[in-house]
């Protein structure tokens, strides 16, 4: 079975506006369920790439505050 999970996942939020978008991460988070993993790190990686340098070195930032406050 050949599964594209980017497609699929472009496919269910092609037509969401920013509340929907929002929905989605805040459920995906808060649920905490593994299997949202993915769908999360699609979004991210949407939002990579679509980030000019300065939002990118915030985002490593943020992300390497979070990784201090787990140790």
């Amino acid at each position: 079975m050949d599964l594209n999970l980017r497609k699929a996942i472009y496919s269910n939020i092609a037509t969401n506006d920013q509340q929907q978008l929002e929905a989605t991460i805040v459920d995906a988070i808060q649920n905490g369920e593994e299997k949202m993993l993915p769908g999360l790190g699609v979004l991210f990686e949407l939002i990579w790439k679509h980030s000019e340098e300065q939002e990118k070195q915030e985002m490593i930032d943020t992300l390497e505050q979070g990784v201090k406050q787990l140790q």
